[in-house]
């Protein structure tokens, strides 16, 4: 006789009951201060327990993937290229906003002064903070002076670049520095370990951090701005499933199945709106789908700062929305200037708390919109960082593929035995 079990739930079927159980309490819940506090607390503990993993996980993995790669020059022209597909992919995702908006035109269906503002003094002040630092001081902020520093401030630049001459001096020594790849591959192994414990606490997360927003925003942010949102998803949406899937086709792989081995963690980026809490198991599916681990752990972290195409669909799309919302009119020379600023902006805040955020207050008054205008769209930012998070795990899981194909580091044995195992 065939026994069936029905109590063993995916971790993605899990995460959707938390997001489901998350919205219902925060609806019940809405704003009562006691039960925000404990879902909000925990949505935190899962993000704390996340962050503690992230970093010994990239400095592991990509010592030793730079370690066994070996070359110089062979990583200087994986960095250079992983940089220039950022780039274009980023001012893809850019221009596809812009293009959207100007069909749509969402602005002008709304009165802006009709719409409930929000507090946004805490993004004023870091704002005002990155301004004064700049794209040369980003640069030369991604040069750690002191690497324990970097690591406990989780700092990812700083530490991917220590990590990047680690590898290569790890290399350099020759047999000496195996000694230095077996320990940070076993401590890879363990941190891969404890990520698995980590993630059966992902739909108590989920819960938390969607009932949190849910209970303190309610759905009546949504109803002024719900047009606003729609576009946004829409958007994003066209880009996943025209750029990137075109971009797959292009490369040689099949973008649907790379889709559905990394489900689970675009379930988790869009219910928490967090980047980070994919990373890990990240880097350990796409070194299982097939592409090497030097790859792998070169990319990923640093796709996590430089390669955010749904916060560049939102940026761009929310710029326009906002002139459009004001009645200003924007010629085709004015929108080409604010892409170029936008390409530029999003650079210069990389690692900036907040930053699509950030990056909107650096370029608004350059289109003549008022400071103030963020202050109506700011209640829906958590509503749509859900669906930019996604995008961007989705972006930086196809640029590991598309840097890995290129470089013919991407194992079609290791890859379709993966497959199987998924399958089984």
């Amino acid at each position: 006789m065939k026994h069936y079990r029905f109590t063993r739930l995916s971790l993605g079927w899990q995460i959707v009951i938390g997001l489901v159980l998350g919205i219902i309490a925060g609806g019940i819940f809405y704003h009562n201060n006691a039960a925000i506090t404990v879902m909000q607390n925990l949505g935190t503990m899962f993000i704390s327990l996340i962050q503690m993993i992230v970093l010994p996980i990239v400095v592991s993995c990509l010592t030793v993937g730079i370690a066994n790669m070996g070359d110089i020059h062979k990583l200087g022209r994986i960095g250079g290229k992983t940089l220039i597909y950022f780039e274009v992919m980023t001012t893809i995702a850019i221009a596809l906003g812009l293009i959207v908006g100007n069909i749509t035109h969402p602005g002008t269906f709304i009165d802006i002064h009709q719409l409930k503002s929000t507090d946004i003094s805490q993004y004023v002040t870091t704002a005002k903070s990155a301004s004064h630092t700049g794209i040369w001081s980003t640069i030369m902020g991604i040069i750690p002076t002191n690497f324990f520093k970097s690591l406990a401030a989780g700092d990812m630049m700083p530490v991917i670049f220590f990590s990047v001459f680690f590898g290569l001096g790890t290399a350099a020594i020759g047999k000496r520095g195996q000694i230095i790849i077996d320990f940070l591959q076993a401590v890879s192994e363990v941190m891969f370990k404890v990520t698995n414990w980590v993630m059966k606490f992902a739909p108590i997360g989920v819960f938390g951090l969607i009932g949190m927003t849910v209970g303190e925003m309610g759905f009546s942010a949504l109803a002024p701005l719900g047009l606003f949102v729609i576009i946004a998803y829409a958007t994003m949406i066209i880009f996943v499933v025209g750029v990137m899937g075109i971009v797959a086709r292009i490369f040689g792989f099949k973008f649907w199945t790379l889709m559905n081995v990394i489900k689970d963690e675009i379930g988790i980026a869009f219910s928490t709106a967090s980047s980070e809490g994919t990373l890990p198991r990240l880097i350990d599916k796409m070194q299982k789908y097939g592409v090497s681990k030097g790859i792998v752990s070169f990319v990923i972290p640093t796709g996590y700062t430089f390669n955010l195409d749904g916060s560049a669909i939102y940026q761009s799309l929310a710029a326009l929305f906002l002139a459009q919302a004001y009645g200003i009119h924007l010629a085709l020379a004015h929108q080409i200037t604010l892409l170029v600023v936008l390409m530029i902006t999003s650079k210069g805040m990389a690692g900036v708390p907040g930053a699509s955020f950030v990056v909107l207050l650096a370029t608004v008054s350059t289109i003549g919109v008022p400071m103030s205008g963020l202050t109506f769209i700011a209640g829906i930012d958590r509503f749509v960082d859900m669906g930019r998070t996604a995008v961007n795990v989705v972006g930086n899981s196809l640029a590991t593929m598309v840097i890995g194909k290129s470089e013919n580091e991407f194992d079609e044995e290791q890859n379709a035995k993966y497959l199987a195992e998924l399958k089984s």
